[in-house]
């Protein structure tokens, strides 16, 4: 309000000393998607700039009523014409041919019946996420086949258990059930005959918050590099050191993740250490992982202080990481932050096009996100997809210690890349089918051109899919019929060839009482996910149902999988606190 006081105040003081207009419009591409950070020039003011605001709308008071204007923006066509400064215009910019393939953003997963709705973030305490639809139910007859990505993010996980530890509501959006999955060991024995292959196990289930329906598990786990034959590493921590990090939280935990990370490292490996804060230092120039000493050393001198020159930044980082490129090894940039870049290229979609220029490097990006009340998850999410790398939330120590020592190869050794999935499913037997999770930001949806683009994929990484299945209504089905094929394609790194591997799942349905304990405790974290969502599709299934289920399925020895039971019982005091005063 204030701010629409201030323009109507120099418009009327402008207007009584001379006739002055004021410029008005906004910016999109030709999808009807708005564009922001679009530099903007007009030719009466010379050269000074201007950009179009996070909806893609700009105002500019002018001299004029009529001048020419010309947009610029990475990865679009100039656009330069005359107008008429009275009307409100609305300008469109085209994307590159060349680079349309390389920049348009992808879904997460992909099936022929979206409907196109508006991108728009969501803010909560200051925080920002990327607003998500959660996949609907698809006929199988007019659409039977869908598809995902494989990644090996876990951040939504440790972020939700950060929100519930706190007593505090879980942004739904925040809520990504996929990594919730993926933040557990869901793999079987494995196939000791195809050791360089994806092993791919299924199981099909009743779904406990809906009897009429099935759960189908794809359960995949990636082929095990052998530890005496890892390459070596070229790493480069980019490490956020500006005045927003200077709590316990954030940079003093990422010293401490940093250095169990040093512990790790061989003679053979490098490590070089770049940070931002007030501006792009060089904290420590490429050194012998046997130098644990000296590296630590470096960690411990980091203090926080200025701005967040984030865009600088990353080009610092990614020039040192190519000077020491290991051809064949493991080339990968690690940037830790809150993810609050304010100096440079800033919106998400210029970072986003930023790293997507590094991509053919074959450098891996790795983000790790800290921090609570500006954390900006939609930025690091993104910025990891582009980055052909992956993305995980530290909210304790005990979290650095199993995603860079416990899981040390999953999260910084790839064995593929593109990796996705495409299922297709037997209408004869299925009516309709839902895939739970990986949901797809809401831009996504709206591009018309998007393209299923799959993730990196680490070390004997298990990722666990869940679709909920409409069976068809009829009593002949046979136990052994096929149920539906998988087709999983990737490439391997610094092989240009694309891999694929497929499967055959059986319809063997069972109880989910009788199912391996994997897949019953993958219900129970399904389940939970969908209950913080607040999704439709869970129905009237509550959360004295899911206690119920989870006291079934936990394994209590296992260490995580417990913490799963107890975060279940704080959400129950969070969003049933009704129940709590009974008791």
């Amino acid at each position: 309000m204030k701010g629409l006081v201030w323009i109507c105040f120099l418009l009327f003081t402008a207007s009584a000393a001379s006739s002055q207009y004021y410029l008005r419009g906004e910016i999109r591409d030709p999808s009807g998607r708005t564009l922001s950070s679009v530099k903007i020039n007009l030719k009466s003011k010379g050269s000074i700039p201007y950009s179009s605001g996070h909806d893609g709308s700009f105002g500019i008071l002018v001299a004029n009523p009529t001048d020419s204007i010309t947009l610029f923006l990475p990865g679009y066509e100039d656009l330069r014409l005359a107008i008429d400064t009275r009307r409100y215009q609305v300008l469109t910019l085209k994307m590159r041919p060349s680079t349309a393939q390389k920049y348009n953003r992808k879904p997460a997963s992909l099936t022929l019946q979206n409907k196109r709705e508006k991108e728009f973030q969501r803010s909560v305490l200051g925080e920002r996420y990327s607003a998500l639809r959660e996949n609907d139910f698809i006929a199988a007859a007019a659409f039977p086949e869908t598809g995902y990505a494989l990644n090996v993010d876990k951040a939504a996980y440790s972020n939700t258990r950060r929100f519930l530890q706190n007593e505090m509501y879980v942004p739904a959006d925040a809520i990504r059930i996929e990594e919730m999955l993926n933040y557990f060991d869901f793999k079987e024995a494995e196939d000791s005959t195809q050791p360089n292959l994806f092993q791919c196990k299924t199981a099909l289930t009743s779904c406990p918050w809906n009897s009429r329906n099935q759960l189908l598990f794809i359960n995949l786990t990636a082929p095990k590099l052998n530890l005496n034959n890892i390459p070596a590493s070229n790493l480069v921590f980019l490490i956020d050191v500006s005045g927003s990090m200077d709590q316990p939280n954030r940079l003093p935990l990422l010293q401490l993740a940093f250095k169990l990370l040093a512990e790790n490292l061989r003679e053979r490996d490098t490590i070089t250490i770049v940070t931002y804060g007030g501006n792009v230092a060089l904290a420590l120039e490429p050194t012998s992982g046997a130098e644990k000493q000296r590296i630590k050393n470096a960690i411990d001198s980091l203090t926080a202080n200025g701005d967040t020159p984030g865009e600088n930044a990353i080009r610092v980082a990614y020039s040192i990481a190519k000077k020491q490129f290991i051809p064949n090894g493991n080339n990968r940039v690690i940037l830790a932050t809150d993810g609050d870049f304010n100096v440079g290229q800033s919106s998400e979609k210029e970072l986003e096009e930023l790293i997507a220029t590094y991509r053919q490097t074959g450098i891996y990006l790795t983000c790790l996100g800290v921090g609570m009340g500006n954390y900006k998850d939609s930025k690091l999410e993104s910025l990891s997809k582009k980055g052909n790398g992956n993305f995980a939330y530290i909210d304790q120590l005990r979290e650095a210690e199993k995603l860079l020592v416990q899981e040390y190869t999953e999260t910084l050794f790839a064995v593929a890349n593109d990796a996705s999935v495409q299922v297709h499913f037997n209408s004869e037997l299925i009516h309709a089918y839902r895939l739970i999770g990986f949901d797809n930001k809401k831009d996504a949806i709206a591009d018309s051109i998007c393209q299923l683009e799959g993730g990196e994929v680490g070390s004997g990484h298990g990722t666990m899919a869940v679709f909920e299945l409409e069976p068809v209504a009829s009593g002949n089905t046979i136990s052994g019929q096929e149920l539906a094929t998988i087709r999983l394609q990737y490439k391997k790194p610094e092989d240009p060839n694309n891999w694929q591997q497929n499967f055959t799942v059986a319809y063997t349905p069972q109880e989910l009482d009788s199912a391996a304990g994997c897949y019953r405790f993958a219900a129970t974290v399904v389940a939970f996910g969908q209950l913080l969502k607040q999704s439709p599709h869970i129905g009237k299934y509550d959360y004295d149902q899911l206690l119920q289920l989870a006291e079934q399925t936990v394994n209590k020895t296992d260490q995580l999988q417990h913490e799963l039971l107890l975060l279940i019982r704080k959400a129950i005091k969070i969003y049933r606190p009704e129940k709590e005063k009974r008791n």
